[in-house]
């Protein structure tokens, strides 16, 4: 990537894009759509030294990753299943096939571009989907358990024992720690997509990360990174940006 085609923020701080999600609120009385991110991303990506800057899913939205030093792709509704193939579980829902391509665009842009990447529940579930891989609809019908979603109709972390691959990229951001992760999602990563490695899965086999070979930095994870006190894959985001801004061809082969 030219680190010329950017546009640097003022201070030289890297740009960190997260995509927005779009959700009902009451606001003062009044029932709006809004576009929004998660407070915890924001706040976590600027206490890392980076701008935090909010990308709504529009038409052209991946004509920004030439602005931007990183990529951050959050959880949110269900992916279409048409994208891999497949037709609608009864439980799959709230899918939204503009966003899901407009989403998809902006991450292909990104890894194209050799951006750092970080992609979380819904996001890693985009990974591997533009990868060519499949999802897991309804993964209690797999596992023949909720644990990775203990009560559907409220946002209850389920507890689920984390497994890392040595050596992995996410081994090392975690210090290689064998964890327990903060999950709250009723699908998964099934068929394996091309190009991509898994580095870390619960104790019922589900895949709980993966990794983008060859890539500098794109990692995918399955578990609510932002919705604990957990920062360090933020910050190794903000890390992979920082050098990406000052060393663009040495972090061609970031490790």
């Amino acid at each position: 990537m030219n680190s010329d085609t950017n546009a640097p923020a003022p201070d030289g701080r890297p740009v960190i894009g997260i995509c927005a999600r779009t959700a009902p609120v009451t606001l003062q009385g009044s029932d709006l759509n809004v576009a929004l991110a998660l407070d915890a991303h924001v706040a976590f990506v600027a206490e890392a030294g980076c701008i935090p800057v909010l990308l709504p899913l529009v038409e052209g939205a991946e004509e920004l990753i030439g602005r931007l030093d990183a990529l951050l792709v959050p959880g949110g509704p269900d992916l279409d299943p048409a994208l891999y193939g497949a037709a609608a579980h009864p439980a799959t829902r709230a899918v939204s096939p503009d966003a899901d391509r407009i989403e998809l665009a902006l991450l292909r842009r990104a890894l194209d571009a050799h951006l750092p990447v970080l992609a979380i529940c819904r996001g890693m579930q985009a990974l591997n989907v533009l990868h060519g891989g499949t999802l897991h609809q309804h993964l209690s019908d797999v596992t023949g358990h909720d644990g990775h979603r203990p009560h559907a109709a409220s946002f209850t972390l389920g507890r689920q024992p984390l497994h890392l691959l040595p050596g992995s990229r996410i081994a090392a951001v975690l210090d290689g720690d064998e964890e327990h992760t903060a999950c709250h999602h009723h699908q998964a990563v099934d068929r394996i997509g091309g190009g991509l490695a898994v580095t870390a899965r619960a104790g019922d086999g589900t895949v709980e990360a993966l990794e983008v070979v060859d890539h500098p930095f794109a990692v995918g994870v399955q578990w609510e990174c932002g919705h604990t006190p957990d920062k360090r894959l933020h910050h190794a985001l903000a890390h992979a940006a920082r050098r990406l801004r000052k060393e663009p061809a040495a972090a061609l082969s970031l490790h």
